[in-house]
């Protein structure tokens, strides 16, 4: 079964300025994130605006990320992990996205987010991802962003889930709340030879290693690939001085990710990188120029610039 590890950024959708999807900017992003040392690549998480896409766009740009990086490996000797993001608010949808994926083909796993909009009890929760476990022979990796669904999968639900589906492989947990990711830990003790957690706040990937999570889902590593992978490398070297050397550099990018509306802040730090990614979809606004100022100071200091 497929195991999630290292570090796999959720990477942007490149847009033209009449917003449709730019698939050679894609394509270019995607050996980029790859040349720099990240582990493997996820199409379409929140990072990649997956709510903006027509099916043809989303087909297209999963083939795209596929191609880019055929034949790639990583550090470890690896091929490159590939997951698509398969969110949506109800269930039938969601079924309906993993088909495309399965049609595509190439990829390891899918990603489902919480229904958005939708307050589920935790009994629909289970339903919920049971349902889509039993839809697909793919590896299925739940997707906890409770600051942006403010729909959480608690503990308890995720070690029901890994018990009784074994395609489901494992949760990214992006509450930055590291006492609810280390009862993911605790309560799948036993499942852990098929299930895993990923951790999915940046600012956290080296107490989430230290705590035992695969690796993590990382949007600064969009900006920010080598410094990002250089904290699971230098961890998984026994270089635990360099890993968190290399957290403490990246902390500032993530924490000026809240100048502006996700993931403006990510996109901006690319174009001011001199890689053209366009803009996000209305109505999410470019930072003011002040912010502008203020990032070009962080990838300055970050040598990113």
């Amino acid at each position: 079964m497929y195991k999630p590890y290292g570090i796999i950024p959720p990477i942007i959708t490149p847009f033209d300025e009449n917003g449709r999807i730019d698939y050679p900017a894609l394509a270019k992003m995607a050996v980029h994130l790859v040349d720099n040392g990240v582990h493997g690549l996820f199409p379409f998480g929140t990072t990649g605006e997956f709510y903006a896409v027509s099916d043809e766009e989303y087909v297209k740009a999963i083939e795209t990320v596929r191609d880019a990086v055929a034949g790639k490996t990583n550090r470890y000797g690896k091929p490159i992990q590939l997951i698509a993001g398969c969110s949506h608010i109800t269930t039938r949808e969601v079924v309906r996205l993993i088909k495309l994926v399965e049609g595509v083909g190439g990829y390891d796993a899918v990603s489902v987010l919480t229904p958005m909009f939708v307050s589920q009890t935790q009994d629909e929760l289970y339903a919920y991802y049971k349902t889509i476990a039993d839809s697909t022979t793919m590896p299925v990796i739940m997707y906890n962003n409770l600051p942006k669904t403010n729909v959480t999968i608690t503990p308890a639900t995720a070690a029901r889930l890994a018990k009784d589906c074994g395609n489901i492989i494992g949760v990214k947990d992006s509450t930055g709340d590291m006492t609810n990711t280390g009862e993911y830990l605790r309560l799948t003790m036993e499942e852990r030879d098929h299930f895993n957690v990923m951790m999915g706040r940046d600012t956290l990937i080296y107490a989430a290693l230290h705590y035992g999570c695969s690796g993590a889902v990382a949007s600064c590593a969009n900006v920010a690939p080598r410094v990002v992978a250089d904290i699971y490398d230098k961890f998984m070297d026994g270089d635990w001085k360099g890993a968190l050397e290399a957290q403490y550099r990246l902390a500032p990018l993530r924490i000026a990710c809240g100048m502006g509306t996700f993931p403006e802040v990510i996109k901006e730090g690319l174009v001011l990188q001199g890689i053209p990614v366009g803009k996000c979809l209305e109505p999410i606004a470019e930072l003011r120029p002040d912010e502008k100022e203020k990032l070009r100071q962080v990838l300055v200091d970050m040598n990113l610039i």
